[in-house]
């Protein structure tokens, strides 16, 4: 019995190791299955972090952590891959953080109903398909980035503040279906690209300050439409009037009146054409009771037809006998008639335009200027300018006439003063000194400001506005109250202290992203020609914004040393 029972034992010892074996390779590999891909841990660590790493968050961390294994709240994890963020309505305040563009897995990414600010970052998920930024209070416009995101399909960015002309990014975005740009500050023209968006059917533009025409939607299969409360003008594509939900109310169109046999919601902003139930009701009552009296209606009228004719005969006969005199008369009276309605019309005419154009806001729609040159040859802009016209008047009121104690900052195009407005906005302004312009006539001035003033990302300071008048050269930036990196660096008592290797890094890669966007973005790239840590500024938060870009179309061509970052 012992040798017949010592194989079976080996047997069973080795079925068993191996069956070990086999559940540790298991066991070890499903940890492995969990933990989530190191760029997507490090971008929702960033995330979390400009969040104020609020407590609603469940399980979310600043360092470490497992967002895949670990259900993080709103995370949906495909493998180690992070594939859906939805965080909507958790109360979640700051800004969205700056790596975004690191959830390359990222499909789905809701952040509505929040009270989060600023920007919106410029590169976001690159192969998203579902982006909601619907409900928070984000400012300036749509970065610039969406033009790439050729998968996305649903884009809302509804209810919050964002302002300027809506971006023309839309030429690549074939798939896109739903994009809603409601309740927001656009102003401007419709971009051409719009035109692209084969697959759109559902579009919300109202309550902005949109302008111009709707000719760019002409061609799209739309089934939903709602640019009610804008300031569009002129007359609406036919093609329109076929779409079933059809909203456009509170704008400026010339043939507003739905054409005969269909019914648009002009005034109703909820839903689209329809008929009141009380009125089919009234039809019918009247179809079926009336026709006694339509029967004594032709009786009558027909007698009344006679009379009237008997009357007419009669006071023709009279009146041939001065046919002749009164129609020497009518000619003669005819020109004057004439006249006096073709000079009514033309009032009337400009009284309208004058009202449309009353409608539309200065500050927000994009203008071409024209400006006579000294030999009498009149130069057209290429591109419109963005940012607002102010007065020497206003930006005098807002720094005490320039004086000493608004003064911030001097460089080598003039000096800087702080701005503090009557509605209490506070920027930046730049009063160039034209000794120092390479650049003399108004229209270079203007071409460069055109080109600045489109400059939109969160690392650069933004040119919300210009003077040109009077001779003065001025830009108005926004203010950034936290000093220069060089200041921070070098004369701040704290400033070793404030800025932990963190922020250092933080800095260098804000500023890195900001060269990026003016050398591989922008097109065409711009250089900045004096990238220095004085040209760095820091917000309360420690993010850099570099300033003065662009401005190197301003200044004399003259050879310059290159500078160290740090110095």
């Amino acid at each position: 019995m012992v040798y017949s029972n010592r194989p079976f034992s080996l047997s069973m010892t080795r079925l068993l190791l191996n069956e070990l074996v086999v559940l540790g390779l298991i066991f070890a590999s499903t940890p492995a299955q969990c933990v989530t891909d190191s760029s997507d841990v490090q971008a929702l660590q960033v995330m979390y972090t400009s969040f104020n790493s609020p407590s609603t968050l469940t399980n979310w961390k600043t360092n470490g952590g497992d967002p895949c294994g670990e259900s993080w709240e709103g995370v949906t994890c495909e493998g180690s891959a992070v594939v859906s963020l939805d965080i909507s309505g958790l109360g979640l305040s700051g800004t969205m953080g700056y790596l975004l563009s690191d959830l390359m897995s990222l499909k789905i990414l809701d952040l509505s109903n929040n009270n989060l600010h600023d920007t919106i970052p410029y590169q976001l998920p690159p192969n998203v398909t579902s982006v909601n930024l619907a409900g928070n209070n984000f400012s300036g416009n749509l970065p610039y980035s969406i033009s790439t995101m050729i998968t996305l399909t649903y884009l809302n960015v509804s209810h919050n503040m964002l302002s300027l002309s809506v971006g023309d990014y839309f030429a690549n975005l074939a798939r896109l279906g739903t994009l809603d740009l409601s309740f927001n500050n656009f102003s401007g023209d419709l971009p051409p690209s719009f035109s692209s968006l084969s697959n759109l059917s559902t579009l919300y533009m109202q309550n902005n300050q949109l302008t111009g025409s709707l000719n760019v939607l002409s061609g799209l299969s739309l089934t939903t439409l709602n640019v009610a409360k804008n300031h569009f003008n002129g007359s609406i594509p036919r093609e329109l009037f076929s779409i079933p939900t059809f909203i456009y109310d509170g704008n400026s169109f010339t043939n507003e009146p739905a054409p005969p046999g269909r019914s648009h919601n002009k005034h109703n902003s909820g839903s689209g054409g329809h008929t009141s139930p009380a009125s089919d009701g009234q039809s019918s009552d009247s179809d079926n009771g009336l026709s006694a009296g339509i029967i004594v209606g032709i009786v009558l009228g027909s007698l009344l037809l006679l009379v009237v004719a008997v009357l007419a005969f009669i006071f023709c006969i009279r009146k041939n006998k001065r046919k002749v005199s009164g129609a020497r008369a009518s000619r003669a009276n005819l020109s004057v008639s004439t006249g006096n309605v073709h000079t009514e019309t033309q009032e009337e005419r400009v009284k309208n335009v004058a009202a449309v154009v009353d409608l539309k806001p200065l500050q927000a729609e994009p203008v071409m200027v024209e400006r006579m040159s000294k030999n009498g040859s009149l130069n057209r802009m290429k591109s419109p300018i963005t940012a607002t016209s102010y007065t020497v008047a206003s930006l005098q009121t807002a720094t005490n006439s320039f004086s000493q104690e608004y003064l911030i900052g001097e460089g080598s195009l003039g000096r800087v003063y702080k701005a503090e407005f009557p509605n209490g906005k506070t920027m930046a302004i730049k009063k160039i000194d034209n000794a120092a312009l390479s650049l003399q006539e108004e229209d270079n001035f203007l071409e460069a400001i055109s080109s600045m003033s489109r400059l939109r990302h969160p690392n650069i300071v933004t040119l919300a506005g210009y003077c040109a008048e009077h001779g003065q050269r001025l830009l108005v930036y926004e203010y950034i109250g936290n000093g220069s990196l060089h200041d921070m660096l070098h004369f701040s008592d704290d400033g070793s202290k404030m800025l932990s290797w963190n922020a250092r890094v933080r800095v260098a890669l804000g500023t890195a992203r900001a060269l990026e966007y003016l050398h591989e973005v922008c097109l065409p790239s711009v250089v900045h020609r004096n990238f220095k840590s004085a040209n760095i500024l820091l917000d309360e938060e420690l993010n850099p914004h570099l300033s003065d870009c662009g401005l190197a179309a301003l200044t004399p061509n003259t050879e310059r040393q290159v500078k160290s970052f740090f110095q």
